[in-house]
């Protein structure tokens, strides 16, 4: 068990991105002001390993903070940020559940298999939490943003299937984020483009689609899902709603970990970024996240910032604790080896 850390001059309640492969002169001044817990990774970010390296190692020391969280969404198949040909590109999370189908143990053998190699990825350039598994249960009509990145179309495929993806990640020493709670396989819009209603009662939600969010409710970090549930809060998205984040994530599905928002400058949500994110934070969030790697988006959200304290300081640093294990090189070939023929039915065949 990991000893928990604790921050020296402890960091703003937020976890940003940045807008190239390299800080520049004005973000470098912003981080070092303002203190981010955390910076985001996307594609944009991303060239070389050493050049990744660098880049963690440059926020660390311009924040001062040596155990930042380093965030990516690194789920496999069209959510993978790392490119090729200096890192693999995942299969997608449908890859396991559809193998899941066939034989539930070999899909849960790959999928722990897949998300150990990813971890490696990871944690060798010094990212430490990975945005996944994403919990959501699509129904037939969901949006591709979820249809396409599913773990199952059931609770069972997609808990079996998490455990494995969560078992994976910690073995590399990376940390993961469960998404997006309480559920956003009902949504059927795109929440980066618009708000996705969700009209099914509390009964109907609590009895499948809240159910993963429950069974990992131990996780130290979540991330919320900008959907409007009309059953729970007809007025505010979930990420903005003190009912669907009090009532719901913390009393109902039990989970005191780190909760963070989804990007908070999601077409989903309306207002300003500082607007947004306050009301994000009175809501009971922890920590909010910003992705665009706009410094004009950075200077914007700055009203709504400040340092961690509490709870929310007390939940970080559990989070970074964890993110911080440490990482004992693996075998790539024979893990990809084995890998390959669990999904190509090989496997079983032997």
């Amino acid at each position: 068990m990991n000893k928990t850390i604790t921050f020296g001059q402890v960091p703003s309640n937020a976890i940003v991105g940045c807008a190239t492969t390299a800080l520049t002169v004005e973000e470098k001044a912003w981080f070092q002001s303002m203190r981010p817990v955390g910076l985001i990774l996307f594609a944009r970010n991303i060239n070389t390993p050493q050049q990744v390296a660098d880049l963690v190692d440059e926020f660390k020391l311009i924040t001062n903070n040596q155990y930042a969280l380093i965030l990516i969404d690194q789920e496999g198949g069209r959510v993978s940020r790392l490119p090729s040909p200096h890192w693999r590109i995942p299969p997608s999370p449908t890859e396991f559940a559809k193998l899941y189908q066939v034989s539930p143990d070999a899909a849960v053998r790959a999928c722990k298999l897949n998300y150990q190699l990813i971890g490696a990825d990871l944690k060798r350039v010094g990212v430490n939490v990975n945005c996944a598994p994403m919990l959501d249960i699509p129904q037939a009509n969901a949006s591709r943003v979820v249809t396409d990145r599913a773990l199952g179309n059931t609770p069972g495929s997609v808990i079996a299937l998490a455990q494995a993806t969560v078992a994976g990640l910690q073995l590399s020493g990376v940390e993961p984020v469960i998404k997006h709670g309480p559920g956003h396989g009902r949504g059927t819009t795109d929440s980066h483009k618009t708000l996705p209603i969700v009209d099914a009662d509390l009964n109907t939600l609590a009895a499948w689609d809240f159910l993963p969010f429950e069974h990992f409710k131990n996780q130290s970090m979540l991330m919320t899902a900008h959907i409007l549930y009309t059953a729970i809060d007809n007025t505010y998205p979930g990420t903005l709603s003190p009912k669907v984040v009090n009532e719901v994530i913390r009393n109902q599905i039990g989970f005191d970990g780190l909760i963070m928002t989804d990007d908070i400058d999601m077409h989903a949500l309306s207002g300003t970024t500082a607007e947004k994110a306050t009301q994000a934070l009175h809501a009971g969030c922890d920590l909010v996240l910003q992705c665009s790697g706009n410094i004009e988006d950075l200077w914007a959200l700055e009203p709504a910032l400040t340092p961690l304290s509490g709870k929310a300081l007390t939940r970080t640093e559990i989070a970074a604790s964890k993110a911080s294990a440490s990482f004992q090189d693996i075998d790539d070939s024979a893990l990809l080896s084995e890998l390959d023929s669990l999904l190509s039915g090989e496997e079983g065949r032997l």
